[in-house]
């Protein structure tokens, strides 16, 4: 299967409606700092408000995931799109107001739409051949990558250059713009009869370990932003190579992305694919702690883009595998809601650790976080492995690949 064959309309239609639902998203934190960075205390207040968005999305995730059904899915991603949308547009009106509004506001923009991104994949995936799911979601990947390497200058150029209000109104449109979409697209994807509710959460729960490696993965990924201003410092580099380093780190995602989807049958199983690749990232960020120049940095940081992605397509892809069609709804948001924890406690720990410790010391005791959880999420592939025949069969919705 190569990349030509998803040239047809309703994949073309699924990118576009995706792109519209997303890119709101990528550029939310950000567009919380610029809102209110004029006001006293401005940083702080962002930095909080983007802190509140997260929480919404973590703690919504697995909760609407849940109620996600695969033949209704449509009326309740339009509904998460309509909150979200409604949810931006009132923090770019009402930008002056108190914090607990706008506290508020941001976290029903955070939590509303948080599960369509798994109920688009999903549909992605419905509305594709078998034998052409790899291609789609590195296709995915492609797109989701782009969007959040072009989110930081839209939004950083709309903020200064215009208002610091139109990025939340432009998120706000856009988000209404992909609700509009979904009529475009098919209104859920195929499924097996919907299985009881303990069902579904036993088998969203057998999954832990490939959660437990997106977690892994993000903390990685909050590593090489959050940090790297700091080490550039430490390094006598300007701090304005942070973004060009980053935005290398992204397209290398792509190129990954795209390398991985033009094979279908890469050597081993993927939760060992999977792992390797994780492992890959951490030794590329390790790297990045300890070399000297900025031609080193974003070298090596590359590298580590160029793995991520085909890291971030391996667990989806081992996802698909290990849960039944009526539940991939909900095991993508679980997932989403669990490399948000993992980015969260990534970036609470490096700021604690920059107070008391040099910026490339910080970066390898996340680099230790990452290891820790990847051991942890090794083992539990390990003890699903060695079940035995009795354990598999009250667990069976969730051993049941997907034909």
């Amino acid at each position: 299967m190569s990349y030509r064959e998803l040239l047809t309309r309703p994949v073309l239609t699924w990118c576009a409606v995706t792109a519209a639902a997303r890119t709101p998203v990528a550029m939310a934190p950000l567009a919380l700092v610029f809102l209110v960075r004029e006001r006293p205390g401005g940083y702080t207040l962002g930095a909080v408000l983007a802190a509140v968005y997260v929480v919404g999305e973590i703690v919504a995730a697995p909760v609407l995931g849940l109620r996600m059904r695969a033949e209704r899915a449509r009326p309740q991603m339009a509904g998460g799109l309509a909150v979200g949308a409604a949810g931006f547009v009132g923090l770019g009106l009402a930008s002056g107001a108190h914090p607990v509004v706008l506290g508020g506001l941001a976290l029903l923009a955070g939590a509303g739409p948080v599960a369509v991104s798994a109920g688009l994949r999903a549909l992605l995936t419905g509305i594709v051949p078998e034998r052409s799911v790899t291609q789609a979601l590195s296709l995915e990947s492609m797109l989701t990558f782009g969007i959040w390497a072009a989110a930081p200058a839209l939004t950083t150029g709309l903020a200064l250059g215009v208002g610091p209000a139109v990025p939340l109104l432009l998120q706000g449109g856009l988000m209404a713009l992909g609700l509009a979409g979904l009529w475009l697209l098919p209104a859920g994807w195929a499924a097996e009869a919907q299985p009881k509710d303990r069902a579904v959460r036993r088998a969203l729960l057998a999954a832990w370990p490939v959660y437990v490696l997106g977690a892994a993965s993000l903390t990685l990924l909050a590593l090489a932003e959050l940090i790297l201003p700091a080490l550039l410092e430490q390094r006598g580099i300007a701090v304005g190579w942070a973004g060009p380093l980053l935005a290398g780190f992204s397209i290398a995602s792509v190129a990954g992305s795209f390398l991985y989807g033009l094979r279908s049958d890469w050597p081993g199983p993927l939760a060992a694919q999977s792992l390797l690749l994780v492992l890959g990232v951490t030794a590329g960020v390790a790297v990045v702690a300890v070399v000297p120049g900025a031609l080193a940095i974003g070298a090596a940081l590359v590298v580590a883009g160029l793995l991520q992605a085909p890291a971030m397509l391996t667990r989806n892809l081992a996802l698909r595998r290990a849960l039944p069609p009526s539940a991939l709804a909900a095991g993508y948001s679980m997932m989403y809601a669990a490399v948000g924890a993992g980015y969260a406690a990534s970036g609470t720990l490096a700021g604690g650790l920059l107070r008391v410790v040099a910026p490339s010391t910080a970066i390898l005791w996340g680099v230790g976080l990452t290891l820790l959880l990847v051991v942890v999420a090794g083992l539990g592939e390990r003890s699903l492995v060695r079940e035995g025949p009795g354990d598999q069969e009250a667990a069976e919705p969730a051993r049941k690949v997907r034909r």
